[in-house]
Protein backbone atom coordinates (compact mmCIF):
# COMPACT_ATOMS: atom_id res chain seq x y z
CA UNK A 1 0.00 0.00 0.00
CA UNK A 2 1.21 3.08 -0.44
CA UNK A 3 -0.15 6.22 0.97
CA UNK A 4 -0.10 10.16 0.40
CA UNK A 5 1.87 11.58 3.53
CA UNK A 6 0.13 14.63 2.87
CA UNK A 7 -3.81 13.99 3.19
CA UNK A 8 -3.37 10.07 4.19
CA UNK A 9 -4.94 8.81 0.79
CA UNK A 10 -4.06 5.41 -0.23
CA UNK A 11 -2.41 5.78 -3.58
CA UNK A 12 -1.90 2.61 -4.35
CA UNK A 13 -2.60 -0.60 -3.57
CA UNK A 14 -2.12 -4.81 -4.63
CA UNK A 15 -2.34 -8.37 -2.77
CA UNK A 16 -0.11 -10.79 -2.89
CA UNK A 17 0.89 -14.15 -1.26
CA UNK A 18 4.27 -12.76 -0.47
CA UNK A 19 5.57 -9.45 0.59
CA UNK A 20 8.36 -9.42 -1.86
CA UNK A 21 9.90 -6.48 -4.68
CA UNK A 22 7.05 -7.73 -7.24
CA UNK A 23 4.26 -7.15 -5.33
CA UNK A 24 5.68 -3.59 -4.26
CA UNK A 25 5.82 -3.07 -8.28
CA UNK A 26 2.29 -4.10 -8.61
CA UNK A 27 1.74 -0.95 -5.87
CA UNK A 28 3.13 1.50 -8.08
CA UNK A 29 1.73 -0.05 -11.00
CA UNK A 30 -1.69 0.37 -9.62
CA UNK A 31 -1.19 4.45 -8.89
CA UNK A 32 -3.57 6.29 -11.23
CA UNK A 33 -1.48 9.71 -11.45
CA UNK A 34 2.19 10.11 -13.30
CA UNK A 35 4.44 8.32 -10.63
CA UNK A 36 7.04 10.98 -11.30
CA UNK A 37 5.06 13.41 -8.93
CA UNK A 38 6.22 11.47 -6.29
CA UNK A 39 9.25 12.80 -4.89
CA UNK A 40 9.83 10.36 -1.92
CA UNK A 41 9.41 6.33 -1.23
CA UNK A 42 9.88 5.57 2.77
CA UNK A 43 10.46 2.87 3.97
CA UNK A 44 10.98 0.23 6.83
CA UNK A 45 14.10 -1.36 6.55
CA UNK A 46 12.52 -4.22 5.26
CA UNK A 47 14.27 -7.22 2.63
CA UNK A 48 11.58 -6.73 0.35
CA UNK A 49 12.66 -2.93 0.29
CA UNK A 50 16.48 -3.68 -1.02
CA UNK A 51 16.70 -5.10 -4.00
CA UNK A 52 17.85 -4.20 -7.74
CA UNK A 53 14.22 -4.23 -9.33
CA UNK A 54 13.44 -1.21 -6.28
CA UNK A 55 16.35 0.67 -7.09
CA UNK A 56 15.75 0.15 -10.75
CA UNK A 57 12.05 1.00 -10.07
CA UNK A 58 13.09 4.15 -7.65
CA UNK A 59 15.67 5.67 -10.10
CA UNK A 60 13.39 5.25 -13.40
CA UNK A 61 10.99 7.69 -11.83
CA UNK A 62 13.35 9.76 -10.19
CA UNK A 63 11.82 8.90 -6.10
CA UNK A 64 14.31 9.69 -3.51
CA UNK A 65 14.27 6.70 -1.13
CA UNK A 66 13.81 7.27 2.70
CA UNK A 67 14.58 4.35 5.13
CA UNK A 68 13.19 4.44 8.80
CA UNK A 69 15.84 5.30 11.49
CA UNK A 70 16.48 1.58 13.09
CA UNK A 71 14.57 1.08 16.10
CA UNK A 72 12.61 4.44 15.54
CA UNK A 73 9.04 3.12 14.97
CA UNK A 74 7.84 6.82 14.64
CA UNK A 75 9.30 7.45 11.22
CA UNK A 76 6.65 5.02 9.97
CA UNK A 77 3.63 6.14 11.83
CA UNK A 78 1.77 7.25 9.16
CA UNK A 79 1.79 4.20 7.45
CA UNK A 80 1.43 2.11 10.30
CA UNK A 81 -1.54 3.87 11.65
CA UNK A 82 -3.02 3.28 8.16
CA UNK A 83 -2.70 -0.28 8.41
CA UNK A 84 -4.11 -0.62 11.86
CA UNK A 85 -7.19 1.23 10.44
CA UNK A 86 -7.13 -0.71 7.51
CA UNK A 87 -7.14 -4.25 9.50
CA UNK A 88 -9.50 -2.93 12.32
CA UNK A 89 -12.36 -2.36 9.79
CA UNK A 90 -11.36 -3.92 6.80
CA UNK A 91 -8.82 -7.55 7.46
CA UNK A 92 -10.48 -8.52 10.29
CA UNK A 93 -14.27 -8.01 9.29
CA UNK A 94 -13.58 -10.40 6.33
CA UNK A 95 -13.12 -13.89 5.80
CA UNK A 96 -11.23 -13.51 2.07
CA UNK A 97 -12.15 -17.03 -0.11
CA UNK A 98 -8.79 -16.97 -2.36
CA UNK A 99 -6.74 -13.86 -3.54
CA UNK A 100 -8.97 -12.76 -5.96
CA UNK A 101 -11.61 -12.57 -3.53
CA UNK A 102 -8.85 -10.32 -1.44
CA UNK A 103 -7.94 -8.09 -4.07
CA UNK A 104 -11.30 -7.24 -5.55
CA UNK A 105 -12.62 -6.34 -1.68
CA UNK A 106 -9.19 -4.32 -1.61
CA UNK A 107 -10.14 -2.58 -4.23
CA UNK A 108 -13.25 -1.51 -2.84
CA UNK A 109 -12.34 -0.64 0.56
CA UNK A 110 -9.99 1.59 -1.38
CA UNK A 111 -12.12 3.15 -3.77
Amino acid sequence: MLVNLFNREIIGHSAGRNMDAALISRTFAAVQGNLRQIEWFHTDRGSEFKNQKMDELLETFEIGRLLSMKGCPYDNAVAEATYKVMKTEFVNQMNFQSLRHLELELYDYVN
